[in-house]
């Protein structure tokens, strides 16, 4: 018997291909070949604990853990979103995010896609099943989060999440979803929340961008958080030079979270900086949101160039930058060193 598939499901599957290869094509762009030079010694590999059995699991994902030797009092817990093609592994070792939970006290957890729910191990964020508050990957997340903080004594007044691309605009869906349970986004290269509902839409806004007006961004958030009055601060990033996520999407970010906040957009107050510009809105009584744009950036997680290369060969998806994208999230989160 001989089974055939649908159109529109074939035009997806074949758009999810696309998509694939549109990822590893652009961040693949130029490829170094190897020196004779020795190279350095890679900082050792920190250990990441799998978390088997934390919830029901409905959006089949796996958790990685790690803890620190010295964690601190009610420690904080940062959550990190890989994005497509990487693991928690390549993600960890390439950004040195352990170092600063070690240097802070503070846990850190990295829910992982598994290829059987996306070959490219991106993060199902174009998906409505797997970003609908309680179902699918959002839940199995909050269900992680829930079991770090019960079992390590966190402060849930200090949950924090960033991502990386997919993993970005699956922290959008998590903040929308669960707005009370954050401290502190940050979306690198992501999307605005509500921008595609299949991998085909998916794959052209990303390109191209959305002409959506604020408040049709503003809706989506509304539609699921209508009560929510009180958000906590969004930083997002974004590189000038990114052929992955065109930079159109952040700003598309910034306008639904502004249009959200009820945030006048002319109240920005733009910065110029040796890496690109920061800009800065407030809200009450302290930065809102927060926007980074690295000019000749590409797409990808910024990191100090002090970091070792050779910890970062295995992941291009970390780039080095005028700017290190973990130390200052320590900063506007106020994770600070613990005491000597």
């Amino acid at each position: 018997m001989t089974l055939k598939i649908s159109k529109p499901l074939s035009k997806i599957l074949r758009a999810q291909k696309k998509f694939g290869r549109l990822v590893e094509a652009s961040l693949h762009l130029k490829q170094k070949s190897r020196s004779t030079q020795r190279p350095r010694a890679a900082a050792p590999r920190a250990a990441l604990m799998a978390v088997a059995e934390f919830g029901s699991n409905p959006g089949r994902l796996s958790m990685k853990l790690f803890v620190p030797p010295r964690v601190a009092a009610n420690p904080a817990l940062v959550v990190i979103l890989h994005g497509c093609r990487q693991t928690p592994e390549s993600l960890e070792d390439a950004s040195g995010f352990s170092r600063l939970a070690t240097e802070r006290g503070f846990i850190l957890l990295y829910p992982q896609q598994r290829d059987t729910n996306n070959t490219q191990r991106c993060f199902n964020w174009f998906r409505p099943s797997a970003v609908t508050r309680d179902r699918g990957e959002v839940m199995s997340i909050r269900q992680m989060i829930e079991h770090t903080c019960r079992n390590r004594g966190v402060d849930r007044s200090r949950v924090y999440i960033a991502g990386l691309s997919a993993g970005g605009a699956l922290a959008a869906a998590l903040l929308v979803s669960y707005p009370k349970l954050f401290a502190g986004v940050a979306i690198f290269a992501g999307m605005p929340y509500g921008a595609a509902r299949d991998a085909v839409s998916a794959m052209r806004l990303m390109k191209s961008g959305s002409s959506r007006s604020p408040a049709e961004w503003g809706d989506f958030v509304r539609a699921v958080s209508p009560t929510q009055k009180i958000w906590p601060p969004i930083s997002i990033w974004q590189g000038t030079g990114d052929r992955v996520v065109a930079p159109q999407n952040a700003e598309a970010c910034v306008s639904q979270w502004l249009n959200v906040l009820k945030i006048e957009a002319a109240t920005g107050r733009p910065q110029q900086k040796p890496w690109g510009t920061l800009t800065r809105w407030d809200g009450s009584s302290k930065t809102q949101i927060s926007l980074y744009q690295l000019k000749h950036f590409g797409h990808g997680l910024p990191v100090s160039a002090a970091r070792s290369n050779s910890s970062r060969a295995a992941d291009p998806y970390v780039i080095d930058a005028g700017i290190s994208g973990p130390k200052e999230l320590m900063r506007i989160w106020g994770l600070k060193r613990l005491p000597v």
